[in-house]
């Protein structure tokens, strides 16, 4: 389920969201993604795609906290040539 950061509840179970990388660790296994709403972390037992300043999508496991939520990053695209204005036209078509 497509979701904006600030809209992912702890009953979700998966969700794919899309971001830019704001903060990452040396290993790459935990990225911090902002997208305008909110900002989460992104965990993973293995090194995770994604660069400074740069957009992705990412499908992972949302896994409740006691003050919030973070992903269990399963799935990171690349999506630096995304067209944000395409996309939320795209976005106001749907709805």
């Amino acid at each position: 389920m497509e979701r904006e950061i600030a809209g992912i509840r702890p009953e979700d179970i998966r969700v794919r969201i899309l971001g830019t990388v704001i903060d990452k660790n040396a290993d790459a296994t935990r990225l911090v993604l902002d997208d305008g709403t909110g900002r989460i972390d992104v965990v993973s037992d293995t090194p995770l795609q994604g660069e400074l300043n740069q957009m992705v999508r990412v499908f992972g496991r949302v896994i409740p906290l006691e003050n919030g939520v973070e992903l269990q990053g399963e799935i990171t695209q690349d999506m630096s040539q995304l067209d944000l204005v395409l996309l939320e036209k795209l976005k106001s078509l749907k709805s």
